[in-house]
């Protein structure tokens, strides 16, 4: 999860998502734990890594990779204009087998503390774990563990992934103009939902399709939009058309 453009307002909006996904995640019987975060003042999410397990958990959650706007006052506007944000959102399954092979030489490992909100000290010895691969220049930061080694574990497992997802990208991509029936390219770049809070009212641009109860949603609520788009995968249709933005 990370915040897109609109500043703070951006953050607020990708911790709202993040809850979202939590809570939708243990309604659904699953674990779901916050594997790092980076938070900016108000509480809002600049960056954050949560790893879901369950039972369907991945096939559920897929779609939800892209781009999510907001639009809506932010309660710091004093003239009342509506903004619009983005966060952006990347679901990437862990294998217990990754065909991806990862050199050491590719790697740069640095130990840091591991820090709470307000900046406070989880643990007093270096246990977060900050991985820097140079091939890709993916940087990736794991703190939930109590030892560096599981850190380290952890952190392995996530660019494993991070870097099977970059090249399943790449494959959509290439071969998207011969796909039927696709839901989009599964592009982290692809504005794929729009949430308008003055109309109460939740797009999925790929199935054309709106719902409405914003807050009920954002509190895991999710599971209608989910639903809408197994449907679409298996028959194509959706159940509605979108309303005019």
């Amino acid at each position: 999860m990370r915040a897109g453009a609109g500043g703070d307002e951006a953050a607020l909006f990708a911790g709202e998502l993040l809850g979202m996904y939590k809570r939708y995640a243990e309604a659904k019987g699953w674990s779901a734990k916050i594997i790092d975060e980076s938070m900016n003042d108000l509480g809002g999410y600049k960056e954050a890594s949560m790893e879901v397990k369950g039972k369907g958990a991945y096939n559920d959650l897929r779609w939800e990779t892209g781009v999510h706007r907001v639009q809506r006052v932010p309660e710091t506007e004093k003239s009342g204009r509506i903004h619009t944000s983005t966060a952006s959102v990347a679901i990437m399954p862990i294998r217990k087998k990754s065909k991806i092979v990862i050199d050491e030489k590719d790697i740069t490992v640095e130990f840091t503390r591991s820090g709470g909100k307000g900046g406070q000290n989880v643990n007093k010895v270096e246990t977060a774990v900050r991985l820097f691969h140079k091939p890709s220049n993916i940087m990736i930061r794991s703190s939930s563990e109590r030892s560096q080694n599981a850190n380290k574990e952890q952190a392995f497992i996530i660019l494993q992934a991070k870097l099977e997802a970059i090249k399943a990208e790449e494959d959509m991509k290439k071969f998207a103009a011969m796909r039927t029936g696709q839901i989009g390219t599964g592009d982290r770049s692809e504005k794929i939902r729009t949430y308008n809070f003055p109309q109460d009212r939740i797009t999925d641009h790929r199935l054309k399709q709106s719902w409405h109860n914003i807050p009920s949603i954002l509190e895991g609520k999710i599971g209608p939009i989910i639903e809408a788009m197994h449907e679409f995968e298996k028959t194509g249709k959706t159940g509605g058309e979108a309303e005019e933005e």
